[in-house]
C-alpha cells in the first residue's frame, strides 16, 4: 500500500465504558497505532445513547446498548440488524472484533461480505466457564472456541497462555500479539512522596491494588493478603483503586484493616502516580489473559505479585512472583519480593516493561489483519 487513505479497520467492543481499564486502554492505543499507520480506525461499542466523534484513536461510533445486568456498568452491542446495516454503511475493508461471546456472529458478516477479519481474545473462556477444572466446562469451551477459529480469518492472543485453548483445539491460525505500555506515561519518575505519606508512615509497607472491582479479578484475595501480612507483623497498607459490583462487600471484608479504597481513577497519572509509589502490587486475578494493569505497575518500577494460573507470569517473568490463589501464598511473595533490595527490585521490573511497547503490538495486530504500515508506527 503506497498513498492513499489506507485501509478502513471497523473494530467492535463490548464490556467497555469510559470507566473501564484494560480493555478501554488498548482499544485506544491501537487505534492511534493505527491512525499513525495511515489506516482509518472505527471503533464501535455500546453506550447509553447513540454517539459518533473523531479522536485521535479514530472515529468512535456508540450505539445504544442494554445494560448488563450485576456488572458494574457494562452494555451490550444486542441489536444484529441495527449493528449491520451500520457495517454495511461503513464498509469495512478489514473487521477486528473483541466479543467472542455475543458478536461471533460478525465473523459469518465478514465473510459474506469478503472482508478479512479477527477476534481479538481478551479472556480465557476456558477460565472463565470452568476455572481449568470442570471437563464439562473444558468440553464447552473447546467447541466455542473451534467455532470461533473457524469463523475468523485469525484470532488474536495476547499471551501463549491465552492461546493455549486455541492451540489444543488445534486451531492454526492464532496470531501471539502481547500488547504494551505507555513507558512515558507509566515510570519510576511518577513517585510521589506526598501521595505515599498520605497512606504509609515510617517503615509501612504499601500495596496497591488497580483493577475492575469484579469477580473475575479476585480483589478479595488482595484483602485477604493483607490481613495475611498484618497477622505475620508486617506494617502493610492496601490502597485499592478501581470500582465495581464487588465494592460494597470488599468494603465490609476490609472493615478493621487499613484498606483505603479510591475509586475509579479516571486520570493515568493519578494510576502511575500510585503505582509508582507502592512497594508491591497486588494482581491476584486468576483468568487475566494479559493484565495490562500489573504491567503498567512495572512499567513504574513496581514489582508484581501475581496469581499462578493466569497468564501474568508470563508477562511478569522476573520481576515479581507468582503464588497460587491462598491468601497466605500470595502474603508469603510479597515478603520474598520485600526481601529483595529496593533497587534491584524497581530496577528489574522496569526493564522487564521495557521490552513491551505499543508500536510493537500495533505492528502485529496489523499484521493480522493484514493491513500493512505504509511509514514506520511511532
Amino acid at each position: 500500500m503506497t498513498g492513499g487513505p489506507g485501509l478502513r479497520v471497523v473494530r467492535l467492543a463490548n464490556f467497555v465504558t469510559d470507566r473501564s481499564g484494560g480493555l478501554r486502554t488498548a482499544l485506544w492505543n491501537l487505534g492511534v497505532g493505527y491512525r499513525a499507520a495511515g489506516h482509518q480506525p472505527v471503533l464501535v461499542t455500546p453506550g447509553a445513547r447513540a454517539g459518533d466523534e473523531l479522536t485521535d484513536a479514530g472515529r468512535i461510533i456508540t450505539l445504544p446498548g442494554p445494560p448488563l445486568p450485576r456488572s458494574g456498568g457494562y452494555r451490550l452491542l444486542t441489536g444484529r440488524r441495527a449493528l449491520a446495516r451500520l457495517l454495511e454503511r461503513l464498509a469495512p475493508d478489514r473487521l477486528e472484533v473483541s466479543d467472542r461471546a455475543t458478536l461471533r456472529w460478525t465473523g459469518d458478516w465478514a465473510r459474506a461480505h469478503g472482508v478479512r477479519s479477527a477476534m481479538v481474545s481478551h479472556e480465557c473462556l476456558t477460565g472463565l466457564l470452568g476455572q481449568w477444572r470442570a471437563p464439562a466446562a473444558r468440553r464447552l469451551a473447546d467447541r466455542l472456541n473451534g467455532r470461533t477459529a473457524d469463523t475468523y480469518d485469525r484470532i488474536v492472543c495476547t499471551t501463549r497462555w491465552a492461546a493455549e485453548e486455541f492451540h489444543r483445539i488445534g486451531a492454526t491460525n492464532v496470531d501471539l500479539v502481547p500488547l504494551g505500555v505507555d513507558l512515558g506515561a507509566f515510570h519510576p519518575s511518577r513517585h510521589d512522596p506526598g501521595l505515599r505519606a498520605r497512606h504509609v508512615t515510617g517503615d509501612e509497607v504499601l500495596l496497591a491494588h488497580c483493577g475492575r472491582l469484579s469477580v473475575e479479578k479476585r480483589p478479595d484475595l488482595s484483602v485477604d493478603t493483607l490481613a495475611e501480612l498484618r497477622r505475620a507483623g508486617v506494617p502493610a497498607v492496601l490502597v485499592v483503586a478501581g470500582d465495581g459490583p464487588l465494592r460494597p462487600a470488599l468494603e465490609r471484608r476490609a472493615a478493621g484493616l487499613p484498606v483505603r479504597f479510591t475509586g475509579f481513577l479516571p486520570d493515568r497519572s493519578a494510576v502511575a502516580a500510585l503505582l509508582a509509589s507502592a512497594d508491591v502490587a497486588l494482581a491476584p486475578g486468576p483468568v487475566e489473559t494479559f493484565g495490562l494493569a500489573g504491567l503498567e505497575a512495572l512499567a513504574c518500577g513496581t514489582p508484581v505479585v501475581c496469581h499462578a494460573a493466569s497468564a501474568l507470569p508470563e508477562v511478569v517473568g522476573p520481576a515479581g512472583l507468582a503464588a497460587y490463589g491462598m491468601p497466605g501464598a500470595l502474603a508469603d511473595a510479597v515478603r520474598r519480593l520485600l526481601d529483595r533490595p529496593a533497587g534491584d527490585r524497581r530496577a528489574a521490573a522496569r526493564a522487564r516493561a521495557e521490552q513491551f511497547g505499543w508500536p510493537a503490538a500495533v505492528t502485529g495486530f496489523l499484521r493480522a489483519l493484514d493491513a500493512p504500515a505504509p511509514r514506520p508506527v511511532p
